[in-house]
């Protein structure tokens, strides 16, 4: 910075005020500023600034699987929010594999960043006190913590259970099968009471089968297809509520194109997300649509609230509702 300022003429604290705080620098200087770094090849230490801060002009965001488009749509929410702040967005994928995401748990927290978005899909409260414990703050997505550890930014999973099943029986299904795995994750148990609920409400005129898939991806959903395919019609559910729209359209394909069996017309099919993959499913997939912009435009704002009130914050909690989205899988 002090080779900056030499060659353009000017103070080390107006390079840092161009770096920092543009607005304070008539144009003509910022340009003297700006062609001497062009000139010098001047990078900024990013990592000795945030020594000095404490933070950087970042937030880390950590995700479960950015295969997901639910998760890539929070990032896209998260970044326009961290942006219309003048902050970046570090993006990682933990893969649903809770040692990386300790990893990168860890890396932010080097990184000193000025806080972290999480998004899992288990029980992270570990992480969490670790983080928070080297002050640094942290929200979750789309998973609710322990009561006071953070504030977090949830989508009513039991209603998205609910309002696939109740769509079901409403199009006249009484044989309806959940089709789930990994049954400690806290989505997958709340879509599974809003199913549940749904069934129970109906009566006695509608059953449930609750079928393990083995896995969450569409290669889970061709498995569970093919099964499926092979049972007798009076046995095959009328009516399928599948925890990730991967699976849903593995299973389409399985039963609509490999063994011929109509969807929806023997068998109707809702997904719980929304993903990109719903629309051009092989049949285009109803589901029951997870606003994520929406969620990580609202965590972003509960992480900058928080760094902003530091001792006087009080942890809060957002819930955001879902909607059905009727495509061809179900009747209309």
């Amino acid at each position: 910075m002090q080779d900056v300022a030499a060659t353009a003429g000017v103070s080390l604290g107006t390079v840092s005020n161009v770096l920092n705080h543009p607005a304070k620098v008539s144009p003509a200087t910022t340009q003297r500023v700006r062609d001497a770094i062009a000139a010098l090849g001047f990078v900024r230490n990013d990592a000795a600034r945030s020594l000095a801060s404490g933070s950087n002009s970042s937030v880390g965001m950590v995700l479960a699987d950015v295969e997901n488009s639910l998760f890539i749509d929070m990032a896209y929410g998260a970044q326009e929010a961290a942006r219309a702040e003048g902050l970046k967005l570090l993006l990682a994928n933990a893969v649903c594999d809770m040692q990386f995401q300790d990893e990168y748990l860890d890396l932010f927290d080097e990184s000193r960043v000025t806080g972290v978005l999480l998004a899992p899909m288990q029980d992270s409260s570990a992480g969490i006190a670790r983080m928070r414990a080297h002050g640094r703050q942290i929200v979750l997505l789309n998973y609710a913590p322990r009561p006071g550890t953070c504030c977090s930014v949830l989508v009513n999973n039991e209603n998205v259970g609910y309002l696939a099943a109740r769509h079901l029986i409403d199009a006249g299904c009484t044989r309806l099968a959940y089709v789930s795995a990994h049954g400690d994750y806290q989505p997958v148990q709340d879509r599974r009471r809003g199913v549940r609920a749904a069934v129970e409400e109906a009566g006695p005129g509608v059953s449930l089968e609750e079928i393990d898939s083995g896995g969450l991806t569409t290669a889970h959903g061709h498995g569970t297809g093919r099964k499926l395919a092979r049972r007798s019609a009076d046995a095959l559910p009328d009516g399928l509520v599948a925890v990730t729209d991967e699976l849903a359209v593995g299973i389409i394909h399985e039963l609509h194109t490999v063994a011929g069996i109509s969807v929806p017309g023997q068998v109707a099919v809702v997904g719980c997300e929304n993903n990109r993959t719903a629309g051009s499913a092989d049949v285009p997939l109803t589901v029951v649509d997870s606003p994520g912009r929406l969620m990580g435009q609202a965590a972003m704002r509960l992480l900058l609230e928080e760094v902003s009130a530091g001792d006087r914050h009080r942890h809060a909690t957002v819930v955001l509702e879902p909607e059905l989205v009727v495509r061809s899988s179900t009747p209309r």
